[in-house]
């Protein structure tokens, strides 16, 4: 008996099994928990579709149609190995089955014949749908057939059940044929491999995105350069004025008592030495920041600059 992990595990445990998840809408909270409970679960079942393209597919698995309402399973592998979770709770997928499978299953043993429909199988299984017609022609791609081992193992794994809590809805209801196209003993063997290699490595963190370098805007130290001599004091009228003066001093142009963000004499001066630098002369030497300079001492010293 198991009880169900939140939404969030669940899809903490699929991308830690290597899974790519889409999570669909609401997904989480869509479920058909008004007609009866969810668990405790005991399986994971796998169904086919009988329906072509991913995004209809994946619509029709989370609306459901006339006299079946959505969700009719948790989770939509399509062709590409791609996990669409559509809804989390009690779903229309199982229907009624044979509680002697159930049994079967509780007990981790070899499945009977399936011959009643009695047992509320939504109630008990995870159910997953995976894109394909279901006509024995329509292939499994080895990435679809990938992700229905690795959903399984994941869950199982969580769960600590073997790869016998996997069944197929034609293994559970009578009259069933999904999925078709590969034997669910085959699968079963495939998922006991994945087991029996032990727990999944944790996903790598993603890299840390780089550093976004600061902004100083052009208009706003001009003006500073211009009003902030003429003031008393070393009042501060923009604060980018301290990651120029910064740079300033990096290149040996400024003191460092001096950086006060406060564009003062100083400061113009500095300025004025670093547009020499880089070849300016006269009026262009001025010491009030040009676009072309102030570009120069940011790609230099790591800002950016704005007009």
């Amino acid at each position: 008996m198991a009880n169900p992990p939140s939404a969030s595990k669940l899809v903490q445990l699929l991308r830690a099994e290597g899974l790519t998840v889409v999570e669909v809408g609401d997904w989480e909270h869509h479920n058909r928990n008004a007609k009866g409970p969810f668990g405790p679960l005991h399986g994971v079942m796998i169904h086919h579709t009988v329906t072509r393209g991913t995004d209809t597919t994946v619509r029709i698995c989370r609306d459901g149609y006339s006299g079946l309402p959505g969700p009719l399973c948790h989770g939509v592998i399509d062709k590409k190995g791609v996990v669409h979770l559509v809804g989390y709770g009690r779903a229309n997928h199982a229907g009624l089955g044979d509680p002697d499978v159930l049994r079967a299953v509780i007990n981790e043993r070899a499945l009977p014949a399936d011959d009643q429909a009695s047992t509320d199988g939504n109630r008990h299984f995870y159910g997953f749908e995976c894109e394909n017609m279901g006509d024995g022609q329509d292939p499994w791609p080895e990435a679809q057939r990938l992700a229905i081992e690795k959903v399984s193992a994941a869950i199982c794994r969580h769960h600590g059940w073997s790869e016998r809590s996997v069944i197929g809805h034609k293994e559970w209801q009578p009259g069933k044929s999904d999925p078709r196209g590969f034997t669910m003993d085959s699968m079963r063997g495939r998922i006991s491999k994945r087991l029996a290699g032990g727990k999944p490595a944790a996903p790598a963190p993603k890299p840390l995105p780089p550093p976004k370098k600061p902004t100083v805007d052009l208009s706003r130290l001009v003006t500073a350069a211009r009003t902030d001599p003429k003031a008393k004091g070393t009042p501060v009228s923009y604060t980018g004025v301290g990651l120029v003066e910064a740079a300033l001093v990096n290149a040996g142009l400024l003191e460092k008592p001096r950086l006060d963000s406060h564009f003062g004499t100083a400061t113009v001066d500095a300025y004025a030495a670093w547009q020499r630098r880089l070849g300016f002369r006269g009026d262009d030497a001025n010491g009030i920041p040009g676009m072309t300079s102030l570009k120069e001492l940011g790609e230099r010293y790591g800002f950016t600059v704005v007009a």
